[in-house]
């Protein structure tokens, strides 16, 4: 219990910086689509998904083969695997990012944007600098520096939304009295200041840690980045199939949509819904932070399997009841968006699952991470990724984003099922089955009855909440007891 308060406690600072800092930034969604267009906001969000794929070409695994030979190392040699991962990454992000900045007018007219090659320009710069920060930043997580790297996040974010609300609401209103804002500022870049805020946070980060940037030698060692490279490799197929599952929905959504007089519109809304299921979203990634390095540094106890058991039905839990939390109060959460996206809402519950399955797929993938078979990673990773595109291909022509939605959550179903089936043949992990589907369907439940008394008994404003809270607490209550094994119910499986 004491090692699952360790990492309750690591993943509270992480949440520092990742829940409330990625809260602060989320900020700037209200903002976005209230000043932008849904047009607009899709051009945003249609260019972040490129960038998601192309930051797992500019990292190629490393991340996690750090993590892998620096579980097993002296501090000598982690020194030394640290500065060889430094060095391999500038290369090859000076390499990459100066190709697309060669190229920046071919690729911005390829994706319909040939007055705007500048974007290009900045998103090579950005992913550059991201690249070169995310091996200090593992580092810091690897030896425990919890609260620096989360200043160092909390930094990143909080110069992000300052420089966007310099660009989009300041900057602006200046320009209008003449003089050196009036040259600073040109309306014609438009959606283009939000990513050069981006741009300018990433440089000043990266500035911060230029310190971290002594172990770099060059060339980097050879022997050591040959090995390192072929345990990451299957990291980077898995990371490719990963983003096509997270992120392909948005990048061709454009270009599946029948009507294309729409359908950058429909990227808008859905996208600004996506973002409605930011706390799953957020829970599961600073959990992710927290529970990577601390799985590999417990792997080799005598408990680890039951501990991990033990840390999946807390997890499972509250994704459970941040999934109820969310859609019982919908009507309040909804305003987190401009009312011109709220056609989007019914995707929510959908995504808000997906998200779930996806960090019980994330759990479950340490097995292969543990005993070293990431080729097994890759496979799973391009088993969802081909689920994802048989099924956008499918759905998206004839529903739109709801479809999008729908093969996300199969996708990310699938690929836990599939996580779980091999994971127990190799890593076996003593998993509560029965207790893990009464947390999730039982707060499914819970939501049907709510929409149940919506319906039939006209609930609405402060009667519905404070049913639904009701409701919300006693799934909370029940589930606990549960979970403690103080509940009736949990009899049923004191063997499971």
């Amino acid at each position: 219990m004491s090692q699952i308060r360790k990492l309750a406690g690591q993943t509270a600072i992480y949440g520092l910086s990742s829940i409330v800092g990625r809260l602060l930034n989320y900020l700037l969604v209200p903002i976005y689509t209230r000043i932008f267009t849904p047009g607009e906001y899709g051009v945003v969000s249609e260019y972040y998904a490129y960038v998601t794929f192309l930051m797992i070409l500019f990292t190629y695994g490393m991340e996690t083969a750090y993590f892998h030979f620096s579980a097993k190392a002296n501090e000598e040699e982690k020194e030394k695997i640290y500065g060889n991962c430094l060095s391999s990454l500038s290369i090859s992000s000076v390499i990459l990012s100066g190709g697309l900045i060669l190229f920046s007018s071919t690729i911005a007219s390829t994706l319909g944007y040939a007055n705007h090659s500048e974007y290009i320009i900045w998103f090579a710069l950005i992913l550059a600098f991201d690249t070169l920060t995310a091996i200090p930043f593992a580092r810091l997580r690897q030896i425990g520096k919890a609260k620096k790297f989360a200043g160092l996040k909390l930094f990143n974010i909080a110069v992000n939304i300052g420089l966007n609300l310099f660009f989009l609401f300041l900057l602006p209103q200046l320009a209008k009295q003449g003089g050196w804002f009036a040259s600073l500022y040109n309306p014609a870049v438009g959606v283009g200041y939000v990513f050069l805020a981006n741009l300018l946070a990433s440089a000043l980060t990266l500035l911060f840690l230029i310190p971290d940037f002594k172990s770099v030698k060059m060339p980097p060692d050879a022997k050591l980045l040959k090995q390192m490279l072929v345990y990451a490799f299957p990291i980077l197929i898995a990371g490719f199939a990963g983003m096509i599952n997270e992120t392909l929905d948005r990048a061709i959504l454009k270009y599946l949509i029948v009507d294309k007089t729409v359908a950058i519109e429909q990227l808008g809304i859905y996208s600004a819904c996506y973002k409605l299921s930011i706390l799953m979203t957020l829970f599961v990634q600073t959990f992710r932070y927290a529970a990577e390095p601390f799985y590999f540094s417990q792997q080799h106890k005598d408990n680890a399997r039951e501990l991990f058991a033990r840390i999946m039905n807390y997890f499972v839990l509250i994704c459970s009841i941040i999934f109820l939390a969310v859609m019982l109060y919908i009507d309040i959460v909804k305003h987190f968006i401009g009312e011109k996206f709220y056609a989007g809402l019914s995707v929510v519950p959908i995504l808000l699952m997906a998200n779930l399955f996806l960090g019980v797929y994330l759990n479950l993938s340490m097995w292969y991470k543990i005993t070293g078979q990431t080729r097994f990673g890759a496979w799973l990773s391009i088993f969802g990724a081909a689920i994802t595109i048989a099924f956008l291909f499918w759905l998206i022509p004839p529903y739109g984003y709801v479809g999008a939605a729908w093969a996300t959550f199969i996708c990310y179903g699938s690929m836990m099922v599939a996580s779980y089936i091999k994971g127990q043949q190799v890593y076996p992990v003593p998993y509560h089955l029965s207790r893990l589907l009464l947390f999730v369907g039982g707060a499914t439940g819970i939501w049907l009855l709510s929409l149940f008394l919506v319906k039939y008994l006209n609930l609405s404003g402060p009667s519905l909440w404070s049913v639904n809270t009701l409701l919300l607490l006693v799934y909370i209550g029940t589930m606990w007891k549960i979970e403690r094994g103080e509940g009736s119910i949990s009899i049923l499986w004191k063997k499971s």
